[in-house]
């Protein structure tokens, strides 16, 4: 079930339309336990040619927004609220005629696990000119070498030899760079990539975001970067999001959020990666507890039963009131701004090094 309602709160941010607006999104999930509210009044915005990072735990709605934006959640078990604007489109009410339109073409995703998201039946080629081929309509040999001409794009070596060649006969790096280029051989004016980086070794993770970014110079794409490590995001993102429990918690550039983090929960994320300059022997500091059930979140901010800051607002206006995201530059916490830098300055900071 598909339906829209008006913004409930101040997560949206404001500004002439966005390439990709998204406005109090909601989605909820029917299961034989309950409903399972998986995103929670989520706002963004993303404009062309830009890199939106979103990060946080498993389970915090990253990968549950971007499968919605992209529409390939089953209808008969899930409710979405909200609004989801490309380039002025709404999807929220879009057909699924019109979604298959536009993935693929105009949007399209880079799937978290390159062996599983390819067809073992099919050669690399195929699959990367299926597409191709239902939303251009070029013939087959023209199909074929777009193929080949996007495997060299994206750094195969030998692309003519390769493209008759069948996932498994690709490395795990090699596979990435086959979805990347499945992804782009359309030029999508959106790119969303779901943790494009995982399972593989350093040196091919770091090969693997810059050649996000200079197709992105190529092809002028907005992409959007689920990831649950910052390190992924630092030098590739321009703006950041942060999620918990389906919710935004923290959002401003990169620099912004990396440099001065003005929420627990980016704090615990930043204070559990090693320090360069911290010394080798020292633990690192895990976030407490766990995360909540989506089943039946927490009343108040979804953070509060894991946060060792609570005490310094005072009541039980943590477990009992939901902070808001206001707009810009901000975080969803009812610590005060001057508490914040306090605690920051004095307790987090060191800890980062």
């Amino acid at each position: 079930m598909t339906t829209l309602t008006k913004t409930e709160d101040a997560t949206a941010p404001t500004g002439s339309e966005a390439f990709l607006s998204v406005r109090d999104l909601r989605v909820r999930f029917s299961t034989e336990d309950g409903i399972v509210k998986a995103v929670d009044g989520l706002s963004f915005d993303l404009e062309r040619g830009k890199t939106l990072g979103i990060v946080g735990e498993s389970g915090s709605g990253k990968s549950v927004t971007n499968l919605t934006i992209l529409g390939l959640h089953n209808a008969k078990t899930t409710e979405i609220t909200g609004s989801i604007k490309l380039d002025g489109q709404e999807l929220t009410d879009a057909s699924q005629k019109q979604l298959e339109r536009l993935r693929g073409n105009k949007m399209a995703m880079i799937f978290q696990d390159a062996l599983t998201a390819l067809s073992p039946y099919y050669t690399i080629g195929r699959q990367i000119a299926e597409p191709f081929r239902k939303h251009t309509g070029a013939s087959k040999k023209e199909a074929r070498d777009r193929a080949i001409e996007m495997l060299g794009k994206v750094g195969i070596p030998d692309p003519k030899a390769r493209v008759d060649d069948y996932p498994h006969q690709f490395s795990g790096g090699m596979r990435q760079r086959a979805m990347i280029a499945m992804s782009l051989v359309c030029n999508p004016e959106l790119l969303i990539a779901d943790e494009p980086t995982t399972a593989l070794d350093v040196t091919v993770q770091a090969q693997i975001l810059d050649l996000l970014k200079d197709l992105q110079q190529e092809f002028g794409s907005a992409i959007i970067l689920i990831t649950h490590d910052l390190g992924v995001v630092a030098n590739t993102a321009d703006d950041l999001l942060v999620m918990y429990a389906g919710r935004a918690v923290e959002r401003g550039s990169v620099r912004e959020v990396l440099k001065a983090p003005a929420h627990p929960y980016t704090w615990g994320l930043l204070g559990s990666m090693p320090s360069l300059s911290s010394d080798v022997d020292e633990p690192l500091r895990p976030i407490p507890g766990t995360p909540p059930s989506l089943l039946n979140p927490p009343i108040g901010c979804p953070f509060h039963p894991r946060c060792e800051y609570t005490g310094l607002v005072g009541g039980d206006r943590c477990a009992s009131e939901r902070p808001l995201l206001a707009e810009g530059r901000a975080a969803a916490c009812h610590l005060a701004e001057e508490q914040r830098q306090q605690v920051f300055i004095e307790t987090i900071q060191p800890r980062l090094g």
